[in-house]
Formats: C-alpha cells, structure tokens, sequence
C-alpha cells in the first residue's frame, strides 16, 4: 500500500514538491530564529551586565571606597536598568530591595563570571535570573559587584517577537503559495498552446505545429514536426512506390496473360523463356520498391554500430566474391554508436560494396570516419572506373531501374535516397589510381537532433 498517490497533473506534482520544501523550509528558518535570538539576547544581556560591572568598580575606585557617597540622589536607580548589589565587609547596597535574598546568595557563593540562578521561590523575585559577580580591592578593601537581569522579562519579550515572526512566516507561506501556483500557471501556458495546437493539427487546421516555446520545449516541438515530417515522407514513398508498380507492372502482365490467354498456339521455349524474362523483370521490380518502401530515414532513438555493420557486411561480401579482397580501415572506437536507422546503414554500405565488388578487379576499400559534425562512408574499388560524362548521372531517380543489370547504377538509386533523407550527399568521383570513389556525408547534428 503506497502512502503517496503519484499527482495526475504537473501543477499538482509541483506544488506537492514545491509547498512541503517552502512549509519545510520556513519552519527550520523559525526554528533558527529562535535559538539565534535567545543566543543573541543572552550574549548582550552578559555584555551589558559586564559594562555596567564595570561601571560599579570605577565608580567604587574613584570614591576610595567610601559607598556612603555614592547613595546621594538615587544614582544608581537613575542610570542603572538591572538589579545591583555591591558588598563590603562593613556594608551591603542591593536594589532593588526584593532582590536581596537572591543576590545574597550570589555574593556568599564566591565565584565571579556569569551566574544564572533559576526556579527561585522568594516572594517578588524573579525565577530566572542571569548575573555577573566581579570582586576586587581598593585598598585593603574586598568589595563585591553583581549586576543582575531577570531573564523572564526578557522572554516574555522574545517569545512575543518569536510569535510575530511565526505570523509573518504564515503570511509568507500563504504568498508563497500563490506565487508558486502563478509561476507553475505561466510556465505551463506553452503546454496550454501546444495542446491547442496539436488540436487544429487533429483538425486538418494547420500541418505543423509552430508555436513560441520556452527552450526546455522546442526539443519537443522539433521533435513532433520531424515525425510529422517523417510521416508525410512515408506517406509519399508509399504513393511513389504504388505508382512505380503501377506503371512498370502493368505492360509485362498485359503480355504474359495475352499469351496466357491464347489458347489457339502452343508455348514455344521462346516464347517461354520471354515470359520467364517478363516475371523476372517484374520480380525484379518488386523487389526494388519493397527495398525503397523500407527505408525508415530520421528515427529517435535509432542507433546503429558502424564498425560492427561494417565487418558482417564484408564477412558477407568476401563470401559472394571470393576472388577479390575487401578492406576495412576506421579510426573509430569499437563502440562508436552513428545515429542512423540500423536497415538503412545496412543499405547504403550494402549496395555500395556490392556496386564495387562486382566492378572491382582485385580490392574494395570501405572507410568509416567521423568529424566533429559529419559522419562519413568511403568506399573506394579498383575496376575500370566511369567516365567523367556519366559520373553525374550515377543514382539519379530516373536510373532506379539500373538495379535490373549489373554495373556501377546498381542500388546508387537507393543509396542516394537514403541519404538525401538524412540530410547528407552523395558524392561521386574517379580514385586517384583506377575505378571510382563514392563518398557519403551525412550531417552529424541533424541526424543527432532526430535521436
């Protein structure tokens, strides 16, 4: 059984949080007060009551001795605000007179400092008092001061001081919690816009979400409109692909089912073998959009490992092409992680060391590279090359059909769609010995701003 049910709102859970820690907060400040004002009021109490010791004993000095002269006009009632006593062994000044028995006692007691004389019982005395006891001599003469104060009083007045300060720290929680609740309603407007906002979108009303967010959104906001975005772009792969089915499906079904239809001939193993040509050109077809179809681009919290992608894919390739030797050089760390969909790192790689396995005489290089905002793939191979004419017409969309006969047009179509969808490009160009060099860049911050 859980003590605390979880808020089901932010303000809730806020000022769940918020109004605890302030109430937490200002009591321990109340607390605090308190022991600092009666540490505070002690020391100063102990310091006055020194001073006016002092005070006595010069007085007392400057007399020689003689207290007889220092009771003319009530002085010491007139300067003094604390009880006194002052004792020789001839004579005993105390005032006031109620006082006497308590600071008798304290002058029989003989030890000077700080004294404090609590739960006294005499009548029209204090309970709780502090005093300080000093002795000397003038002359031959013992003589002892005490100055005392009745610590009561000054409670009473501190307990009162200590009440106001609760009455305050009240109204300061009260005001605190309404400016709690008015920052937590004004950072929460953005929140209030955004689900407007998402509402039109649900509406058909707008097609992306623009709104001004604070800065701990706009990740959310970027983030919400590069899946919108993402979403239309699969949208459009799909209607491109159906299309592209469409139109190159129909012409070579038209004539398989004619001949299929025509029962008035037998099938010629020509005529077989056309057919057998037709499927495959459209199982080839298939084939090619279904791989389109699957490109995923731009996905959060998609990550691939290139260096581990890298050496399955030449295990793979040295397999299907025996004879030839491929190559893997990267300074990357073993557990480089690129922000790239694993299916489409997969592709571009794939299509690209195919392309150069079945051109290449003897060697394919593949390098994996990363700068402080590109990512990189190189792929360099040995075989004859292209020339400078055609190298601009490599993985153009109007080639995607290159996949259905070898050479240097296989799966480039794919290749550069990918990319583009990454934001990055494909770049084509002779090797510095013989046979053609494709590079790949890829920007590093936006594929990191998808993840």
């Amino acid at each position: 059984m859980t003590l605390f049910r979880k808020p089901t709102s932010v303000k809730g859970t806020l000022l769940v949080l918020l109004l605890p820690a302030g109430i937490a907060l200002m009591g321990f400040a109340w607390l605090v007060h308190g022991l600092l004002l009666d540490r505070m009021s002690r020391e100063f109490v102990e310091t006055r009551l020194k001073d006016e010791a002092a005070f006595l004993e010069h007085q007392i000095r400057d007399s020689k001795g003689q207290l007889d002269s220092l009771q003319t006009g009530d002085y010491f009632q007139e300067v003094f605000h604390h009880a006194f006593a002052i004792h020789t062994p001839s004579s005993t000044i105390i005032s006031p007179d109620s006082w006497a028995p308590v600071l008798m006692s304290l002058i029989e007691n003989g030890q000077d400092g700080t004294l404090r004389v609590q739960d006294v019982n005499t009548a029209d005395a204090p309970e709780d008092i502090l005093a300080y006891r000093r002795s000397f001599r003038v002359g031959n003469t013992p003589i002892v001061v005490i100055v005392s104060e009745d610590l009561g009083a000054l409670k009473r007045s501190q307990a009162e001081l200590h009440a106001w300060t609760a009455i305050v720290s009240i109204l300061l929680i009260l005001l605190l919690v309404v400016v709690i609740w008015f920052g937590i309603s004004l950072s929460m407007r953005p929140v209030v816009e955004l689900k407007a906002t998402l509402k039109r979108l649900q509406d058909g009303k707008v097609s992306r979400i623009h709104v001004q967010a604070p800065e701990e959104f706009r990740p959310l906001v970027q983030q919400l409109n590069q899946l919108l975005d993402s979403l239309d772009q699969r949208l459009e792969r799909s209607r491109d692909a159906l299309a592209n089915l469409s139109h190159s499906v129909k012409t070579p079904i038209s004539a398989v089912r004619q001949v299929l239809e025509d029962t008035c001939r037998p099938l010629p193993d020509e005529l077989r073998l056309q057919m057998t040509a037709r499927l495959n050109d459209i199982d080839k077809q298939l084939e090619a959009e279904m791989r389109r179809s699957r490109f995923a681009g731009p996905q959060v919290g998609k990550s691939a490992y290139p260096l581990k992608q890298a050496r399955d894919l030449l295990w793979m390739m040295g397999r299907l092409y025996p004879e030839k030797s491929f190559e893997l050089s990267s300074s990357l760390p073993e557990d480089a992680r690129w922000p790239i969909e694993e299916h489409d790192l997969n592709e571009i790689m794939g299509n690209l060391l195919d392309n150069a396995g079945k051109w290449s005489e003897r060697c394919v290089e593949l390098s994996l590279a990363q700068h402080s905002d590109t990512l990189k793939i190189g792929v360099i191979d040995d075989g004859p090359g292209v020339a400078e004419a055609e190298i601009c017409k490599l993985g153009q969309r109007g080639l995607r059909l290159d996949e259905q006969t070898p050479g240097h047009g296989l799966g480039l179509a794919i290749v550069r769609e990918i990319v583009e969808r990454y934001g990055g490009m494909l770049h084509f160009s002779a090797a510095t010995e013989r046979g053609l060099q494709v590079v790949v860049d890829i920007p590093l911050a936006i594929s990191t701003a998808t993840n």
